[in-house]
């Protein structure tokens, strides 16, 4: 599920730069061991990210808090809750079909995440009314399931997935094909998949947010689509969204340093027509291209690592 940030409506990381500019502190847990619990004395564990931060938010970056980097067995727990939130897209997967309902999907996710032992985690956040989002041809992002709506030959579907487990986060979304469809739509929903795979190629320790995100709108530029600039990513794991707000639009060497131990998602939202949406008045949730043309979306939970990445959620 997306993060949004000028659109009043929609959720939110609250991501402030300035808050996140702030003073770190070196202080290990007691006996000299390092406060993320991995058992390691602090000055063979996080000492030497910590004063690399310190040293970038002296050059000007935006360096994550301390609270961002989540700890080797918060990792453990939001791996296990992304296997779930996995099998229950694959669980669409698999009967997904022309003539089925959105509600239908709805009931899927609801009853295989309990059936693993979840909660969906859009079901009463903010008050949304549905276990999934399901967002088909020009709607971006927040789609209502309906019983009203059945799937047609040429629909493409987004499906937007989160779980609770345990109390750990996880969140993804695939888009699907109903039948055949046109090939400027698959066009389209291709361009999306390879502009999340581009952003994850910037996903490195000590690399920016920008860096992937001008990967991301350059790719999509190139192919002639346009990259939704109200709504974008955010971290999770120990909430459903978290900070840091993770923006499609800016450049590369902007943003918030990528610091390992934190997760986020990459989502973004590609347009076959112009970047502009509109909110659903009636029940300020479900968001539309402005122009009628349809709109792709594939996302991911990425932790940084040491050496890199890890898709942790797909």
């Amino acid at each position: 599920m997306n993060s949004g940030l000028p659109l009043g409506l929609m959720m939110r990381c609250g991501a402030q730069e300035d808050r996140m500019n702030v003073n770190l502190e070196y202080t290990p847990a007691s006996g000299g061991l390092c406060w993320c619990g991995s058992g390691k004395a602090y000055g063979c564990c996080h000492e030497a990210i910590e004063r690399r931060m310190e040293e970038m938010r002296r050059q000007g970056h935006v360096v994550p808090t301390r609270a961002m980097l989540k700890t080797p067995a918060q990792i453990a727990k939001i791996r296990e809750s992304c296997r779930v939130n996995m099998a229950v897209l694959d669980a669409v997967a698999e009967r997904i079909r022309e003539g089925m309902t959105t509600a239908e999907i709805d009931r899927i996710v609801s009853e295989r995440t309990a059936e693993l032992g979840g909660v969906p985690a859009p079901l009463g956040y903010q008050g949304y009314p549905f276990s999934v989002c399901t967002s088909v041809n020009d709607q971006v992002c927040h789609g209502f399931p309906s019983e009203e709506f059945e799937l047609e030959e040429g629909d493409i579907v987004n499906v937007d997935c989160s779980t609770i487990l345990d109390g750990y986060f996880s969140d993804s979304s695939r888009m699907f094909c109903v039948g055949e469809i046109d090939e400027d739509t698959q066009k389209l929903v291709d361009v999306a998949r390879e502009c999340v795979q581009r952003g994850l190629e910037q996903v490195r320790p000590w690399g920016h947010l920008g860096d992937v995100a001008e990967a991301i709108w350059r790719h999509a530029e190139a192919n002639g689509f346009s990259v939704v600039r109200e709504i974008g990513g955010h971290g999770v794991g120990l909430e459903f969204h978290e900070d840091p707000y993770v923006s499609y639009i800016t450049k590369k060497g902007t943003d918030m340093v990528l610091v390992p131990g934190m997760i986020f998602t990459i989502e973004p939202m590609i347009n076959m027509g112009d970047p502009d949406v509109i909110v659903y008045e009636d029940n300020d949730w479900e968001i539309y291209t402005e122009d009628g043309y349809p709109s792709a979306q594939w996302e991911v939970m990425v932790l940084v690592t040491e050496d890199g990445h890890e898709v942790l959620c797909w």
